[in-house]
């Protein structure tokens, strides 16, 4: 078998595809938690801190300023000064954790509805089955 006739059996598995479409779906799901945090929930945290707070700007400096180069994330990054900026990790672990609990509420909701469904009826066993077990009793006749 040749590798591309290979690749095109691996490639076309319904759990390949499958995987594509859920990193596919997955990423715009991600847009969207990231909207949501973003234009939703951080101006409300905002307004609860008690007025203008933005997390990707938060950050500490851990070098000495040299003269001349404003105190701003970008500026002390461009001067290569070293900075601990948490604000942007803060954004990050809300989008998660957002993301986790909207999954998990998913999760919940689909096995509560596996658990209410009927129970399957058992398949009715194939023909040769059937004949098989007519020859079994005829024969303890």
């Amino acid at each position: 078998m040749s590798m591309m006739q290979e690749f095109k059996e691996f490639a076309m598995k319904g759990n390949v595809m499958d995987l594509a479409v859920g990193v596919i779906i997955g990423g715009a799901f991600g847009k969207i938690v990231e909207s949501v945090v973003a234009d939703l929930i951080m101006p409300v945290v905002a307004l609860i801190m008690g007025g203008k707070l933005d997390f990707s700007g938060m950050f500490l400096v851990l070098g000495t300023v040299p003269e001349g180069v404003a105190t701003t994330l970008d500026a002390l990054r461009k001067a290569q000064v070293p900075v601990f900026a948490y604000g942007n990790f803060l954004t990050i672990l809300v989008n998660f954790v957002i993301l986790a609990f909207i999954i998990f509420i998913m999760i919940k909701q689909v096995n509560r509805l596996k658990r209410n469904e009927p129970p399957a009826a058992p398949a009715a066993p194939p023909e040769d089955v059937l004949l098989l077990r007519e020859i079994r009793d005829s024969l303890k006749k």
